[in-house]
């Protein structure tokens, strides 16, 4: 089972309970226009990358790259324009593994820290009652920051911006507080330069961002 897998069971299974635990609370309101909720997310960030690695003459070396995914804790800041649209912006920072692979190799070449800030605009029909889902579309930044390179490889990655598409929904609970279930998924590509330009690949990281978490409205 895939760690997108695992994670998406376990917010299924979360989604049930609160569900549960929501029909049973009596003092609860939804948020209206000009509240803000908050929410502190566990996220799992799965790249798909899969790119050829070319020599400077656009060669193919007969290898791939691979990005690997990292969970990690983020913050969500929601603010509801009105009763039905919203703005979110998404602040947290992971870790990836990348490897080239190919044939009898898999090795590792670099490893860095991205700073990837969403922000959406989202679109909740359904706001009165306890679950409330929504869409949403907006830009992502990619920011690549203390990278380590490995096994006598030098790896550097441009930093750009990308879209993002999103869907999730709050569950209300009590009082002030949700249960949050979001998926997003990011597309944005990178130019990989590799010992000094002698390899290259143009690199679609396009990520699955899953998160859980609670929320508290403001």
């Amino acid at each position: 089972m895939t760690l997108r897998t695992c994670f998406l069971t376990a917010a299924f299974a979360a989604f049930a309970a609160g569900a549960a635990h929501a029909q049973s609370a009596d003092d609860w309101t939804p948020p209206r226009a000009g509240d803000w909720i908050i929410n502190g997310r566990a996220t799992s960030v799965s790249p798909v990358a899969d790119d050829a690695i070319l020599t400077s003459a656009g060669a193919a070396t007969g290898l791939n790259v691979d990005v690997g995914d990292d969970v990690m804790p983020t913050l969500g800041f929601t603010y509801f324009v009105t009763d039905h649209v919203a703005v979110e912006a998404i602040l947290g920072t992971t870790r990836h593994e990348i490897r080239a692979q190919g044939g009898a190799t898999d090795v590792k070449v670099h490893e860095t820290w991205v700073l990837p800030p969403v922000v959406t605009v989202q679109y909740r029909p359904l706001t009165e009652g306890r679950v409330s889902p929504y869409v949403g579309a907006g830009v992502n930044a990619m920011i690549f920051y203390g990278g380590d390179d490995a096994n006598g490889f030098t790896v550097d990655l441009d930093n750009g911006i990308g879209y993002a598409l999103q869907a999730g929904a709050d569950i209300g609970l009590r009082g002030p507080w949700s249960l949050n279930l979001d998926v997003k998924k990011v597309w944005f590509d990178t130019d990989a330069s590799i010992n000094g330009g002698a390899l290259r690949s143009d690199v679609n990281l396009d990520p699955w961002v899953v998160s859980i978490g609670l929320g508290r409205r403001f």
